[in-house]
């Protein structure tokens, strides 16, 4: 005689509901809230960073100094006024006639760094030459108005420049630099 309970059992096993099997409901479900949890962890990632990035960006006293207004009304002829533009002194010469002709006719084949007068000066304001007022040679900054030249002299290790702010003598290998400058007004000019 057959046991009924061995039947059952079987019976039992046959009719045991199958694996877990997800629902469409419950499919979507876990899509969402994979998507929000990755989408809280990129908004969160994009936070943290921010910050970071935001600490790169120049401080407001930097940015204050990127640029100056000179006013140059002030400067006779033949004279400078040196000013300060990022910790740098900046010559501005109010060149005469006399200084404007001399640089000009320069042959260039004489220069250790060949560069025409006129690229150094804004067109039609040639009287005004703007210079950062730091010896190329060493970092030292030269006194105007001296040297063989007129120009500027550095007494460190004797470069000697001309009235265009050009290297004529000495070790220095290049003219005084020309900053980023233009003119505002006849009598402001905006240097950076």
């Amino acid at each position: 005689m057959p046991d009924n309970n061995s039947s059952t059992s079987k019976s039992e096993q046959n009719t045991t509901p199958s694996q877990n099997v997800e629902s469409p409901k419950d499919e979507s479900r876990r899509k969402l809230l994979t998507t929000t949890a990755y989408t809280a962890a990129g908004v969160g990632a994009v936070c943290a960073l921010l910050p970071f990035v935001d600490s790169m960006n120049p401080s407001d006293d930097v940015q204050a100094l990127a640029s100056i207004e000179v006013d140059i009304s002030n400067i006779a002829e033949g004279q400078e006024k040196k000013v300060m533009w990022r910790g740098k002194p900046v010559f501005i010469k109010h060149r005469t006639k006399q200084e404007i002709e001399e640089a000009k006719s320069v042959p260039l084949i004489e220069l250790k760094d060949p560069e025409e007068d006129a690229k150094r000066v804004k067109p039609g304001k040639e009287q005004w030459l703007v210079t950062v007022g730091i010896c190329t040679h060493l970092g030292c900054v030269p006194i105007g108005g001296q040297g063989e030249y007129k120009g500027w002299f550095c007494p460190c290790h004797g470069s000697v420049y001309d009235t265009s702010a050009r290297i004529r003598k000495g070790p220095a290998p290049k003219n005084l630099a020309v900053p980023p400058y233009e003119f505002l007004s006849d009598t402001k000019i905006k240097i950076g």
